[in-house]
Parts: C-alpha cells; sequence; structure tokens
C-alpha cells in the first residue's frame, strides 16, 4: 500500500456547471488547489483547451451558495469547499484593450476640427458678404438708456394724471388715505420686513435705520453700507433734517387738517385747491437728502459741494456712480431729471392711446407709485408687481422696448 493514500486527505464530490448548460460531479482530494481543479474541469468540458496556456487564466470557479470567486493558489480546503457543493466554471471578461495611437491621434484630430472657427477664418469665410453699417455703441446707448428714458415718462405722466385727478369730483375723497399716509412722520416709517432682516444679522436698530433710510429700503445697499461704515464715529448720528422734519410734519397735518374742514358746498374750487395741496405736499415729502457722509467723500476728492448734491442726486445716493458721473460727461444733468418726455414724440403719444394707461391714469395709486418711482428707482420691481400699478408699467416698458427697436 502506498503511503501518499494511507494518509491521503478526504475526497470531496464537487457539482460543476458551466454558463453553456453542461453539468458533472468531480472527485477531488480536499488538499487540492483550485488551478488543479480548474484544470481538470477544462479537460473535462473543453477538449484540447490545456494547449493553450491562456485557458486556465481566462477561466475562473465560483462557489454557488457564497458567490465567492475562488483563488487559484489556495486549497480546496482552504477555500472552505464542502462535499456535494455546486461550483460554476465561467469564462472571464476579455479585458478592456487599450486604444491604439492611431485612434488617439485620429479622435484628437477630430476634435480640433469641431473647434470654433477662429478669427481669421470667420474673417476668411464672410469676405463676400454684404456689408452693413450698425452702430453697436448707439444700439447699446439706446437700451442702456430706458432708465433715463423711464424718470421723463413718468414725469410727464405724473402731470397727465394729476390734470385728470383734478376733473374728478371725488379725486379729494380718494387722496384723504394718501394724505394721511403722507401726514405721518416720515422718519418713523420704515420697511419692517427689511429692518427685521438687518437686526435678525446682528446691527443695531437705530443703525439699521438709517441706513434703509440712506439706501432707499434697499437691505443689500443698507448691509453694504453698514459694513462700510461700522468704524465711523458719526454712525449713530442723526441724518440731516431730521428733527426739523417734524415740523412740517405737523405743520402739512394741520393743513390737512385745514383743507379738510371746509363743507362740499364751498365749490369746486376748494376742492381743486385742496388737491393741489396735496400735491405739492406729496413732492415736499420727496425732497432729495444726500448721503452726509458721500459728501465729505467726495467734496475731499476736491469737487465742489454743489457738484457733489447733483452727482449724489443724479445717481441716487451712490458714491462710486456719482464719482463716475463727474469725472465723466456728467449726462443726464440735474435738470433733466425734472423733465419730462416731448408729448408729441410718438413714444408718448402711444402710451397715452394705451387703454391699460389711461384706465391707469385715473388711480391716485399710480400716481403714488410715479412720484415714489422717481425718488427711489430701485421700488420700480415694487410698483412692477403690484396688481393695481404691474399692469401700466408693463404697457409702458412694452411700448418703449416695441418703439426702441423700430
Amino acid at each position: 500500500v502506498q503511503e501518499e493514500k494511507i494518509f491521503a486527505g478526504k475526497v470531496l464530490r464537487l457539482h460543476v456547471c458551466t454558463m453553456e448548460g453542461a453539468e458533472w460531479l468531480e472527485e477531488v482530494p480536499e488538499d487540492t488547489t483550485v488551478e488543479k481543479l480548474k484544470e481538470r474541469c477544462l479537460k473535462h468540458c473543453v477538449p484540447g483547451s490545456l494547449e493553450d496556456p491562456k485557458t486556465v487564466t481566462h477561466h475562473k470557479l465560483i462557489h454557488a451558495t457564497s458567490e465567492k470567486v475562488l483563488t487559484d493558489t489556495k486549497t480546496v480546503l482552504e477555500e472552505n469547499i464542502q462535499d456535494r457543493d455546486v461550483l460554476l466554471l465561467v469564462r472571464k471578461r476579455a479585458p478592456t484593450l487599450l486604444p491604439k495611437m492611431a485612434d488617439v491621434v485620429a479622435e484628437e484630430k477630430r476634435k480640433q476640427e469641431q473647434k470654433a472657427p477662429d478669427k481669421d477664418a470667420i474673417l476668411k469665410a464672410t469676405a463676400n458678404l454684404p456689408a452693413r453699417s450698425v452702430d453697436r455703441t448707439m444700439t447699446h446707448h439706446n437700451m442702456r438708456d430706458f432708465q433715463t428714458e423711464l424718470r421723463k415718462i413718468l414725469v410727464s405722466l405724473i402731470e397727465v394724471a394729476q390734470k385728470l385727478l383734478a376733473l374728478n369730483p371725488d379725486a379729494v375723497e380718494l387722496f384723504k388715505k394718501a394724505n394721511a399716509m403722507l401726514d405721518e412722520d416720515e422718519e418713523d416709517r420704515v420697511d419692517e420686513i427689511a429692518l427685521r432682516q438687518l437686526t435678525e444679522m446682528g446691527f443695531p436698530e437705530s443703525r439699521a435705520v438709517k441706513a434703509l433710510r440712506l439706501n432707499h429700503m434697499s437691505v443689500t445697499q443698507a448691509m453694504e453700507w453698514l459694513i462700510e461704515h461700522a468704524d465711523d464715529p458719526s454712525v449713530d448720528a442723526p441724518l440731516p433734517g431730521q428733527a426739523p422734519a417734524e415740523a412740517p410734519a405737523e405743520g402739512a397735518a394741520s393743513s390737512a387738517e385745514a383743507a379738510a374742514g371746509p363743507s362740499s358746498e364751498e365749490g369746486g374750487e376748494e376742492a381743486k385747491d385742496e388737491l393741489t395741496e396735496i400735491f405739492k405736499k406729496i413732492r415736499r415729502k420727496r425732497e432729495f437728502r444726500p448721503d452726509p457722509r458721500a459728501v465729505i467723500a467726495l467734496m475731499e476728492m476736491g469737487f465742489d459741494e454743489k457738484e457733489v448734491v447733483d452727482a449724489l442726486r443724479v445717481n441716487n445716493n451712490q458714491q462710486n456712480a456719482a464719482c463716475e458721473w463727474l469725472l465723466g460727461d456728467r449726462k443726464p444733468s440735474p435738470e433733466d431729471l425734472d423733465k419730462g418726455i416731448d408729448t408729441n414724440s410718438p413714444l408718448f403719444q402711444a402710451i397715452l392711446e394705451n387703454p391699460v394707461v389711461q384706465l391707469g391714469l385715473t388711480n391716485p395709486k399710480t400716481l403714488l407709485a410715479f412720484e415714489d418711482m422717481l425718488e427711489n428707482p430701485l421700488n420700480s420691481t415694487q410698483w412692477m408687481n403690484d396688481p393695481e400699478t404691474g399692469p401700466v408699467m408693463l404697457q409702458i416698458s412694452r411700448i418703449f422696448q416695441t418703439l426702441n427697436r423700430t
């Protein structure tokens, strides 16, 4: 009896399957390596396969129960294979071939051909096209100049709205609510939502109120102002004219009471005069107040105080824009801000002929919106979203854009 047979390990009977559906039993000692087992399986299912040494490396054995790929160098015992276990003989997937150098060069060449043409190629391709003289500077200027033209349009529409409202016998009553709002001390009225946003950021309430008033209730600009003036010793100083503003408010309130006093029997003249006073008070309430910090900064650059105030008025208290205006052509001029559009121009006639605009001009809220946008251009978005004034502003914008492109 041979010694190796006396001390031979346990023989396992394994059920082997292939992807093609072949099945058979393999009896192997438990000390057989997986690689030897794989060779026996290949002899059984692929005759002559061992002539190519790559055939063994291109296949693998998988334990069906655990779905584990068996390692060639380990024995059946080390892989914890038990008697009557099922193994799968699977051909490995072919590795991805690296691209050939010729293919890489061809791909790069194709990408180069798909790139956008350069300036010389464009000029060469368009050399025979007829030339067209387009003043791009003028086109850009016209599109950019909408805000300036809108201001002129609003100035003229305010005059028209005042005349229409003066003819309305109920105009005074309609303006009573607006008058009461204007009689409140303007220094005590601040956008509560904007103020809450700034205070939640950690800014003191008094400084936040001042910043909002100086920046037309814009949260972003107010925050920038607060950060810029954080170390300014005069940051908590009251605004110029803030204390005296209470006196006109009281006078305005008394004038409102006096205006409300005459009875309807005194005739239309008194009502018309009252409405005129209301219009004047609206204008007085919206008088421009320059940012004192910006005034000092610009005057230190050598500009005259009057020039600085004009620059800040034209540019809505924006110091950088005012500086550019002072150093540039200074257009539009302060006088242009109070000028309306040519009433005989096609643009203004088209606006007045629009039914939506005509109806809006009879609404006192539209007049208040126009006045507010003159003083605070940043509030235009608010009025564009208002259900009463939004349609009017939308029609004005559409008419301007339509005529500007013709």
